[in-house]
């Protein structure tokens, strides 16, 4: 009997990229149960994918938008090669990505065809798929690139995130249970629903008997958001910021429910098993809203900015058009998490 196949998938573009990555991989796995699985990500995305029990190895290495910081990858690079891969999977398809497959060593490279990037991308893999048809959700997207290699879409088209003992520990410490995380930012500010949106939302919660926290990102330009709804809504409750990737994995996990735009924390919170409110404007709710019976996705007005924008350059931005009341009544639809017992520490 030979040895098993060895496969590698590398994710090397946003981090709610990765969470969506997650149920191709699982694809991977149910074809080929005996395979060994490893995946190649950004550093910052380790913890999303580190406790996989269906994982044989996570690599990871650091990321400089804009430079190849070859003398901190070469390491890992090495390492890799001496894996003697059989295959390789780019899920981002891009020239950094591609790049890592080749330098990897792996005897089959597999990625998108697609004329309209990058020329040397055809010289990185040997096995290149067409891009999935148009209006396909991106998780089966992903799915698709597996076509190749004839694997089926995976059963279910969740992500799943799982967490430590210890990461649980310390959440327990900043959240308690029954709490919905409402996460105001993005790092696109046209992906933001206005603040005087959340402030509605928080007096009409409030007196439905829901208990909101208000999140963001640790940049100052998110958290100034907080500090615009606490002049508005003085009474508003404000997480702290928690740079900490795992901590901030953690604190999603308890919450009841989660509210947000199309950000990475939304895909998190998905992943983590959070029923999750989706707010969509200048993207796609069908090619990007969490799937499955406890996530709800609204919609704004049709978006008229440049996609290439960060801001919103509308006179009237899209995503005020959806109204506190609408978020309300979604929160009513799904199947809240019912608050359970808090973890204790070992001996307690």
């Amino acid at each position: 009997m030979g040895r098993p196949l060895k496969i590698l998938a590398i994710q090397f573009k946003y981090l709610g990229d990765a969470v969506l990555m997650l149920p191709a991989l699982r694809a991977i796995r149910e074809h080929h149960p005996d395979c060994l699985l490893h995946a190649l990500v950004p550093a910052e995305a380790e913890p999303l994918l580190e406790h996989l029990p269906w994982l044989t190895r996570l690599w990871s290495m650091p990321r400089v938008r804009g430079s190849p910081g070859l003398r901190q990858s070469w390491p890992v690079i090495r390492a890799l090669r001496a894996e003697r891969f059989d295959r390789c999977v780019d899920f981002g398809s891009n020239d950094r990505g591609a790049i890592l497959g080749f330098l990897s060593g792996a005897r089959e490279r597999l990625g998108l065809d697609d004329s309209r990037k990058w020329l040397g991308r055809r010289l990185c893999y040997t096995r290149r798929v067409s891009p999935a048809p148009p209006g396909q959700h991106e998780t089966l997207r992903l799915a698709h690139i597996l076509s190749a290699w004839e694997i089926p879409p995976p059963r279910s088209s969740t992500s799943e995130i799982h967490t430590s003992k210890d990461q649980d520990l310390r959440a327990a410490a900043i959240l308690p249970l029954g709490k919905i995380i409402c996460h105001v930012a993005s790092s696109q500010p046209k992906k933001e629903w206005p603040v005087q949106s959340w402030a509605r939302l928080y007096s009409e919660a409030t007196a439905a008997g829901l208990e909101l926290v208000f999140s963001s990102g640790v940049r100052k330009r998110e958290r100034e958001i907080l500090q615009d709804l606490q002049r508005l809504v003085p009474a508003a409750p404000i997480l702290n910021a928690i740079p900490d990737l795992r901590l901030f994995l953690g604190v999603l996990k308890r919450a009841r429910a989660f509210v947000s735009g199309d950000t990475g924390p939304l895909h998190f919170a998905a992943g983590l098993g959070v029923p999750t409110v989706a707010l969509f404007g200048p993207t796609s709710a069908a090619l990007w809203r969490p799937l499955g019976e406890c996530h709800r996705a609204l919609s704004g007005a049709p978006c008229g900015c440049d996609g290439n924008s960060a801001v919103c350059q509308s006179a009237v931005h899209c995503l005020s058009r959806i109204s506190a009341a609408e978020v309300l009544d979604c929160l009513r639809q799904i199947r809240l998490g019912e608050p359970q017992e808090d973890v204790a520490p070992d001996g307690a």
